[in-house]
């Protein structure tokens, strides 16, 4: 590991708007590995205002949508969520330098969010520009996997938004949502041409850019957007559709697979 890397590791533990819990594959199932009593009990539940709606941006990256999110919305507490921590270093500096006491971070694998909060207390879900996972469904933040994580800690009708560049995800979550009969609030396929045209809804997704998002945008790459709420009850099932695979992975890089669809 770098010397910057560990750096920003030090700098992370001391911040009283980041909280770190990682737990190991094989503690899944152990009691153990549960904080006592999920966030309530660290310093950055106990930093956020009180009463405040809470919503959480999974896969936060470096952190400027939670960070762009507290600012648009200082009546709502935002908790960015990702394993990488040097990643979200740069976005819990910018929220205590920018004195955003309505955002913090959580740093721990996303398979274990329903270990953080108790049930209902989530309100609203950003997944943005995450991995699409064309290979491996249940690592979709969209499958019917994390869906049922998030019943555990939303009301329902919890609201979920994805905002991506990856046409693949994008196709798969609208076939999730179409196989569980969960109605879409919300979708647009090019946010930034919306915009362009007037629609408000897109005018204030395109308020927020990501470092990534910005990359995408300069090669060409329409940035999508959907919404919906997750019911708390019923069985959920997942798409038995062959959708057509992204031909990029990430940023300047190809896809390796010479498949041209996956379910």
């Amino acid at each position: 590991m770098g010397k910057g890397k560990l750096q920003k590791f030090a700098e992370m533990s001391a911040l009283p708007n980041v909280y770190e819990h990682t737990v190991r594959y094989d503690e899944a199932c152990s009691p153990s590995s549960r904080p006592e009593d999920g966030l309530k009990a660290s310093s950055l539940y106990a930093q956020l205002p009180i009463g405040q709606p809470l919503v959480l941006e999974l896969g936060c990256g470096r952190g400027e949508y939670t960070v762009g999110l507290a600012r648009e919305f200082p009546h709502k507490n935002f908790i960015g969520v990702d394993i990488k921590g040097a990643r979200m270093w740069h976005g819990a500096r910018e929220a205590m330098q920018d004195g955003l006491t309505n955002a913090g971070f959580l740093r721990t694998q996303i398979e274990f969010i329903d270990r953080f909060f108790a049930p209902s207390e989530v309100s609203e879900l950003w997944l943005t520009f995450c991995d699409p996972q064309m290979k491996k469904p249940s690592k979709r933040l969209t499958s019917t996997f994390f869906l049922e994580r998030y019943r555990h800690i939303m009301p329902d009708g919890g609201m979920i938004h994805l905002k991506t560049d990856s046409q693949f995800l994008f196709t798969y979550t609208r076939y999730v949502c179409s196989a569980n009969n969960i109605p879409l609030e919300c979708c647009i396929e090019d946010v930034y041409a919306e915009a362009s045209m007037g629609n408000e809804e897109a005018k204030a997704l395109s308020k927020i850019q990501t470092y990534y998002e910005q990359q995408w945008i300069a090669r060409g790459i329409n940035i999508k957007y959907l919404r919906f709420r997750l019911p708390a009850s019923g069985t959920l099932i997942e798409p038995d559709v062959e959708i057509p695979l992204d031909t990029y992975r990430s940023y300047h890089r190809e896809k390796r697979s010479g498949k041209e669809t996956a379910k």
